[in-house]
């Protein structure tokens, strides 16, 4: 091995670790990030499974009344459903990111 072929193999190795520590930095990100969505899901679940609808707990006074709020009770199911559709998809895109690491 010559001079000229030792200096391009150290060049080439030299990209190779710039990129590695690149990709190692921008995976330490993503991993960060996902723990926040992860932290999001989490928090918008508990959220969800904290949602009383109307009923579930015995007919009130309010419900009877239209609850005053403006929404039905065909609309806040509608609602909860909806929430639960996203957070269903978020999960599985967190998922899905996790296999790829």
């Amino acid at each position: 091995m010559d001079a000229a072929d030792e200096r391009n193999g150290l060049e080439i190795t030299a990209i190779l670790e710039e990129n590695i520590a690149r990709l190692v930095a921008q995976l330490t990100e993503c991993r960060k990030e996902n723990e926040l969505l992860k932290s999001e899901v989490s928090s918008l679940q508990n959220i969800l499974r904290s949602f009383k609808l109307p009923g579930t707990e015995g007919p009130s006074v309010e419900v009877a009344a239209g609850s005053g709020d403006g929404f039905s009770y065909a609309e806040k199911i509608q609602v909860k459903q909806k929430l639960a559709l996203v957070l269903q998809k978020i999960e599985r895109e967190l998922r899905g990111d996790q296999t790829r690491f």
